[in-house]
């Protein structure tokens, strides 16, 4: 998620909001022909390509008198509770958490003068970490918000900004998985294996490092796994690198190309940046409230766990999203009348490449999907319209976003494994940083041509001219992680 916002968002000028919200919603104006940002400021109007004239605000009476509010620059923060007196992993009470389809974003009052009565505000600390929304309740973590224990299966946390385009490295060190002892972790956080799973040690714990898309698509979602090395996408498990453990370090890097322009002659086109969310108030702070990007059927379609051969522990699971997968098809196939699938969009030369203790595994995944949500069919289109003119004056409820809101992107995405522990490095300062230039070392995977090494070169002739002064260091074309917050 998309948390941070400058505190100096452009107010336009206009009486300050001191009065109830009024029931209707305004119309939005003409939209604006602004260019797409690596990531637009979230409160900042300007930045939209349609903004809003007003909020859609759902707040108790009490809060009316929006004068009488505190202007908060920085959220409240969770309260951390400890898992053992000394332990530095908590668990902390979520003021908001991200569930059932809705996704929540800290927001505070805006300036006085400014259009909107709310805009986002950062939640600390502020700096690149896990998000305190989008991570399992079970994750329990440090109040740095690096460091990351899993409990109870499969628990997973996404960063807190999105990478949407340029070269992006981040490491993940390994400090429990599995084939670790127990006692290498606090008694407190020991794995807890589920019912009828393996209880040794050496099974019962796992991790995996990944990138995944906004609504967690398990299309969008690519990753490396422990104990095998293997790349997994589509969940499917294919060959890849090499295994790693505990004291290891996970290099993640990715590769997006500069953001496509939206189309000014179209405003149907998905990269128009508009957002569509209500300020609520929850706990004594405010929020943004917005549906989550469900994965469209064509992503569904994508998943076919028909081909695959299904574990006995999830033969149940699998055989209700292959009979689903079936309806969607065959729903698709114009028979009974809806729209065909649409074509899945990618993101020409982007790619993704794991490292291991600086060893470079290769280029394990290419071509990755858009980000932003397919375009929206004319009936979609249609039907949310003539929902919007049957709804009655005064109501206020959701609507499903078909278009870029800013917090789209590329998360690194963690997920572990009963008690897997691990701690979340986004630099400057790195254990194996990659070479300055990691294009050019993963053009050469497919090449058997590579200039010999040191050992290999032939020695210098007697006699010879002295060899050329080296060329200087090549400039880095990547960027630290911890830079993509600011």
């Amino acid at each position: 998620m998309l948390v941070h916002a400058r505190e100096d968002s452009p107010a336009t000028t206009s009486s300050t909001n001191n009065g109830p919200p009024t029931k209707k919603r305004k119309q939005n104006p003409p939209s604006h022909n602004n260019s797409a940002a690596d990531s637009p400021t979230p409160s900042d109007p300007s930045s939209l390509s349609n903004a809003p004239a007003a909020e859609n605000v759902v707040l108790p009476a009490y809060l009316y008198d929006l004068s009488t509010r505190p202007r908060l620059t920085v959220s409240r923060a969770p309260t951390f509770l400890p898992i053992a007196d000394d332990s530095p992993y908590c668990h902390t009470d979520q003021l908001a958490h991200n569930r059932l389809g809705f996704r929540y974003m800290p927001a505070g009052l805006a300036p006085e003068g400014s259009t909107h009565p709310f805009r986002t505000i950062e939640s600390a600390p502020a700096a690149y970490r896990v998000s305190w929304e989008d991570r399992s309740p079970f994750v329990k973590v440090t109040q740095d918000g690096l460091g990351l224990l899993g409990d109870k299966g499969f628990r997973s946390a996404r960063c807190n900004a999105p990478v949407r385009q340029g070269r992006w490295y981040v490491e993940v060190a390994i400090e429990h998985a599995g084939g670790a002892r127990a006692s290498d972790v606090p008694a407190s956080a020991a794995a807890r294996p589920r019912a009828k799973a393996r209880t040794s040690a050496s099974a019962g714990d796992g991790a995996r490092r990944s990138w995944a898309g906004r609504a967690v698509s398990t299309a969008t979602r690519t990753g490396m796994r422990d104990k095998t090395g293997e790349k997994i996408t589509l969940s499917r498990p294919r060959p890849y690198g090499r295994p790693f453990g505990t004291g290891d370090v996970v290099g993640l890097y990715i590769s997006l190309p500069t953001l496509r322009e939206p189309s000014k002659r179209d405003p149907h086109d998905p990269a128009h940046v508009k957002r569509e969310r209500i300020a609520i108030e929850f706990k004594g702070q405010e929020y943004f409230e917005s549906l989550e990007y469900a994965q469209s059927k064509e992503m569904l379609a994508l998943m076919d766990f028909s081909r695959k051969p299904p574990r006995r522990r999830r033969l149940r699971l699998r055989r209700l999203l292959a009979s689903h997968l079936q309806k969607v098809r065959h729903r698709a196939s114009g028979a009974s009348g809806t729209t065909p699938m649409r074509p899945l969009p990618t993101l020409p030369d982007s790619k993704i490449a794991f490292f291991v203790n600086g060893e470079c595994q290769g280029v394990a995944f290419r071509e990755l999907y858009d980000f932003r949500p397919p375009r929206a069919p004319a009936d979609a289109r249609k039907a949310a319209q003539a929902k919007r003119r049957a709804t009655r004056e005064g109501a206020r409820e959701h609507k499903e976003n078909h278009f870029d809101d800013g917090s789209l992107g590329y998360f690194p995405f963690i997920s572990l494994f009963n008690g897997a522990r691990v701690r979340l490095n986004p630099g400057p300062d790195f254990a194996f940083p990659p070479p300055p230039d990691v294009e050019a070392m993963l053009a050469g995977d497919d090449d058997d041509d590579l200039p010999p090494s040191r050992d290999d070169a032939a020695p210098p002739t007697v006699g010879a001219p002295p060899a050329p002064a080296p060329a200087p260091a090549p400039a880095r074309t990547w960027r630290p992680l911890c830079e993509r917050y600011a």
